[in-house]
């Protein structure tokens, strides 16, 4: 009674889906989360008779052939890097990239992380920094002096000293864009790493080629859309009480043979 693992693989494969769409949905309001989505593929098959096996000596042969399939499996859960909406937030620190890039975040074991979070801080040391207190890259120093921070379009920051009138620069904010950005491998805290699916970091002054412009004072929200998970995990339901139902029929299936006398 192969139905029974088939269906077995279908319920294992939409509790996945559901637990994807619940980890979506969690992070509806996470600044630049992307949403994921799982890919399935077709298992082997078993072939009771073979596709284009000879059926006489005159050359017939099978046209079509009896193939099985065994069931369901994950492919791949990979994220959709749509575009998420841009909320303001009144925070000067705070940047938000439209269009392609990642910001660079310098980890304390010394790789780079990517991150389309732009929430920033000022560190005790004067430093630009993530909410964790991890560095962005190239380090940018904002003098304790300063009175304002302004970071423009091309990521080019600039402050204002008391009692000047010309704002000064005091460094640039560089992107990295990839040539497979869904290959990079998500460490949680918003982080993500390079792979040798997404390709080597390729870092950029913003608005130049495919990089993304910047946006001071806003943060790019999640690109979670609530009625399409809703909807989308109502399918993955039905999907999940069809394959349990396979599984009761199987086994009343198995029941009427045993009670064969």
């Amino acid at each position: 009674m192969r139905a029974l693992n088939v269906a077995a693989t279908g319920m294992m494969a939409q509790q996945l889906f559901v637990e994807t769409i619940s980890n979506n949905i969690a992070n509806m309001t996470t600044t630049g989360y992307k949403r994921r989505r799982p890919e399935f593929q077709d298992l082997l098959y078993q072939s009771q008779r073979r596709i284009g096996s000879t059926t006489s000596d005159a050359g017939t042969v099978v046209p079509t052939g009896v193939q099985v399939g065994l069931g369901v499996k994950t492919a791949a859960v990979y994220r959709i890097h749509d575009q998420g909406d841009l909320v303001s937030t009144s925070n000067p620190l705070d940047v938000a990239i439209q269009g392609e890039g990642f910001f660079v975040i310098d980890l304390p074991d010394g790789r780079e992380a990517y991150t389309r979070s732009g929430h920033f801080q000022i560190s005790p040391d004067g430093i630009l920094v993530n909410s964790d207190g991890y560095e962005l890259m190239p380090g940018i120093q904002i003098p304790a002096e300063a009175i304002e921070v302004t970071i423009n379009q091309f990521g080019v920051v600039q402050i204002k000293l008391a009692g000047q009138v010309e704002s000064v620069e005091v460094g640039r904010i560089e992107l990295a864009t990839f040539v497979n950005p869904v290959g990079l491998e998500a460490i949680g805290n918003n982080l993500l790493l390079e792979t040798t699916s997404s390709g080597p970091a390729n870092i950029q002054a913003p608005g130049t080629e495919q990089t993304g412009t910047l946006l001071q004072g806003f943060v790019e929200s999640s690109n979670v859309d609530p009625i399409l998970e809703m909807t989308t995990l109502i399918t993955a339901q039905r999907a999940y009480d069809l394959n349990s139902k396979v599984i009761s029929a199987g086994d009343e299936m198995m029941a009427s043979v045993t009670r064969l006398r």
